[in-house]
């Protein structure tokens, strides 16, 4: 049958409407981005303390010979705090899997944000003499109303898991930080220990020998020997202390078997700098900056964005679809086509969606109270990471200016009273061993100060480590072990 110019209108404009139709949905459907690239560029624009710019995801050969390559040079020399950050961000396949998990994280963000692909049916039924052909295309008609909201909120979802990012590269670099303290503090130790010990050994043999001889009496020997013990047993535990440092440090960096023992550390902590970080620096004017405070608000906003769509969602589910059904008489030759629509609409008989509004408001309720427990801990945890940094700083410049030059002091006065043979050479040393007990306090004190720059660094950018003022390791006491 013949199309007349007065039915091909009507029919073009509805062919041009759902074109346009389509168009938009496509074009509304690819709005959500997935880059990764954006997310690392971000993350090093957010922090670029912890990353120093470089962080990158490896995904060619190009990058990854890059990376051995720079791997290679750090390693030849020895490492200092900023490199073992620059070489766990080139070499640590732990870091790369942080970044590989905020971009599957961003990629579910993003699907969100779009709509299902439409659903095609096809029917082919035959009855007697007739044969049916049935063509049903159907799309989720809620999805497509409810399109922009869940755009608005994927978008928010991706900026959340950008966050996330920034806040776990912060805290794998802190912890990256301490290991190396933790490592560099434990061999500068072992030095100090081994001193100790062969004081204490020395001690030792001299009092077995004048013993034998009835200058000493058994008591007098058994202290420099208990003493000798001590420092033996003290030195084994610091030689362990070395190693399992190391190799925690090691782990952070993700050094291979081969790189391991290529791994060279400095021979000593940094020194104190000149003065320490202002209060004013960690204030409480920072905290809208802080990565926690901003992840626990975005989720805030994602929970009330999703709410109210949630919502919708629970008290109908609507398919759409347009149906083309054609019927061939082979008996007759006829053929006869039939169009139209159909609805299918979820009856709620058995399920209201009480379970899932219920649930809904308990998570909006979640994040509301969890936003407002981060906003008020926040400068809690600043003031505490802030006392601790300050107070180990004072505790090791305190051992620097007054403990270790007064014992200096002490041992230089020994020295002229041992000279002038008016003490003996067990006081000499006893007094030795002092001073050198005294210079592995110092270092535990700089120890803790490093780790607590770093506790301080992570809590005002990112979040707190949980790092407070440790005691300090007491070395052994020589001087109740000295007397004749």
């Amino acid at each position: 049958m013949p199309v007349t110019a007065n039915s091909k209108g009507p029919q073009m404009q509805r062919h041009l409407r759902m074109v346009a139709l389509a168009g938009s949905v496509v074009l509304l459907a690819g709005c959500a981005s997935v880059s990764i690239d954006e997310a690392v560029l971000g993350t090093n624009e957010a922090v670029p303390g912890f990353t120093g710019g470089k962080l990158e995801l490896s995904r060619t050969e190009q990058q990854r010979q890059e990376r051995e390559r720079l791997s290679a040079e750090l390693l030849a020399k020895p490492l200092s705090i900023d490199d073992a950050v620059q070489l766990a961000l080139a070499n640590s396949p732990a870091l790369q899997a942080l970044i590989a998990q905020s971009w599957s994280d961003i990629a579910t963000a993003a699907q969100y944000g779009r709509i299902a692909n439409p659903i095609f049916a096809f029917e082919r039924i035959r009855a007697g003499s007739e044969l049916e052909i049935g063509r049903l295309l159907s799309f989720g008609l809620m999805d497509l109303i409810t399109l922009p909201q869940r755009q608005i909120i994927s978008r928010s979802e991706v900026a959340q898991a950008r966050t996330q990012l920034a806040i776990n590269v912060v805290d794998q670099v802190s912890q990256i930080r301490q290991a190396w303290v933790r490592a560099v503090a434990a061999q500068q130790t072992l030095g100090y220990a081994e001193q100790v010990y062969r004081s204490a050994e020395a001690s030792a043999e001299l009092a077995k020998r004048m013993q034998q001889v009835g200058n000493f009496t058994k008591l007098q020997r058994a202290r420099q020997q208990a003493f000798y013990a001590d420092a033996a047993a003290q030195r084994a535990s610091a030689t362990h202390a070395v190693t399992a440092t190391r190799e925690e440090l090691v782990r952070q960096l993700g050094l291979t078997p081969e790189q391991a023992p290529e791994l060279k550390l400095p021979a000593r902590l940094p020194d104190l700098p000149q003065q320490p970080k202002a209060a004013a620096e960690v204030s409480s004017t920072a905290l809208q900056q802080r990565l926690d405070v901003q992840l626990a608000r975005q989720q805030l906003d994602v929970a009330g964005k999703s709410q109210g769509l949630s919502l919708l969602n629970t008290l109908v589910d609507v398919e759409a679809g347009a149906r083309r059904n054609t019927v061939f008489d082979n008996a007759s030759g006829d053929r006869h086509t039939a169009r139209g629509f159909e609805l299918e609409v979820r009856l709620p008989l058995f399920d209201w969606g009480g379970a899932q509004r219920a649930s809904m408001n308990a998570q909006s309720l979640l994040a509301a109270n969890r936003y407002d427990a981060v906003l008020r801990g926040a400068s809690s945890q600043l003031r505490e990471s802030y006392s601790a940094y300050r107070t180990a700083y004072d505790v090791a410049r305190h051992y620097r200016e007054e403990v270790v030059p007064l014992r200096q002091t002490i041992s230089e006065e020994n020295v002229l009273r041992y000279n002038g043979m008016l003490i003996g050479v067990f006081e000499l040393l006893a007094d030795m061993r002092d001073q050198v007990a005294t210079v592995m306090a110092a270092i535990d004190a700089q120890q803790q100060f490093w780790l607590a720059d770093a506790g301080l660094s992570s809590t005002v950018i990112g979040k707190p480590l949980g790092l407070g003022v440790m005691p300090l390791s007491a070395g052994p006491s020589a001087a109740a072990e000295a007397g004749h």
